[in-house]
């Protein structure tokens, strides 16, 4: 079954406001199976409700802590490094998807917080629906702004339709990139792009069995509408929301999705 709507603004001129960055953060390290991964946490823990653990974005991680904090209003929220990215330390070798879908995997068992609202953004969604097929303490999985459309298949369409999204991204969020995509450094990159055109999202997705949420901006240009429908037909309990907002609408405004996650954390708790 699936179900549909659109979010509307949570107030008004939120294009031209920088997002907050959280002071109260957990800095953690755990050595992992595919190398040292770097979490961050805000929030406290809630009887009853499930912790939200949040995976990173391409290459980049600091562009959601805002976002982060959003969702450690009613919950605690982690927000996982994968290895070779952000803070985390080098893997053993190049990793592919599912691989990374693992190191998640293991950084659950690790930190064992009991039944988890797993998410990703962009290609971390990727890396969060394998990671949410393989272990079984995630209760619902969080697509937001999901990676790779089938229109984007394709390392020349999906630079030409990143630089059209990029004409409907607020102010600062480069900037905020930049630091982090220099760490990786130019090969990584590459190698993590190919990594994620290989990867297709539909087949993790067809060995869930638990519930699924898809979350978009009404201007992302990565994606389109249809195939995040299509996502949540490919499961028994999909839903799907929209967003102002081009691929990174949790920058334009943290708050536009913390009320959809936690009435989705409500209905799947355990």
């Amino acid at each position: 079954m699936s179900t549909s709507g659109r979010i509307m603004p949570a107030r008004t001129g939120i294009k031209q406001a920088m997002p907050k960055f959280p002071r109260d953060v957990t800095t953690s390290y755990h050595d992992g199976i595919l190398g040292r991964m770097r979490s961050r946490a805000i929030g406290a823990p809630r009887p009853g409700v499930p912790e939200v653990v949040l995976v990173q974005g391409m290459a980049v991680a600091d562009y959601l802590l805002p976002g982060l904090a959003a969702f450690a209003q009613w919950t605690r929220a982690h927000l996982v490094e994968l290895p070779g990215f952000a803070g985390s330390g080098d893997p053993p070798h190049e990793l592919s998807v599912p691989e990374f879908g693992h190191a998640v995997a293991d950084w659950l068992t690790k930190r064992d917080l009991g039944p988890v609202v797993l998410a990703g953004h962009s290609s971390g969604t990727q890396v969060a629906a394998e990671a949410a097929v393989i272990h079984s303490g995630v209760a619902g999985l969080v697509l937001a702004s999901p990676t790779v459309d089938p229109v984007a298949r394709g390392p020349l369409r999906l630079l030409v339709r990143w630089q059209l999204d990029g004409r409907h991204e607020p102010p600062g969020l480069t900037e905020s990139h930049r630091p982090e995509w220099k760490r990786a450094g130019l090969r990584r990159l590459v190698h993590l792009v190919r990594a994620h055109l290989r990867h297709v999202m539909e087949e993790p997705l067809a060995r869930l069995t638990v519930p699924l949420l898809v979350l978009r901006g009404e201007e992302d240009r990565l994606s389109t509408p249809q195939w995040g429908r299509r996502l949540t037909g490919i499961v028994a309990d999909g839903r799907y929301r929209e967003f102002p907002g081009a691929h990174t609408f949790p920058w334009l405004d943290p708050q536009a999705w913390s009320e959809p996650v936690r009435a989705f954390a409500q209905t799947v708790r355990p």
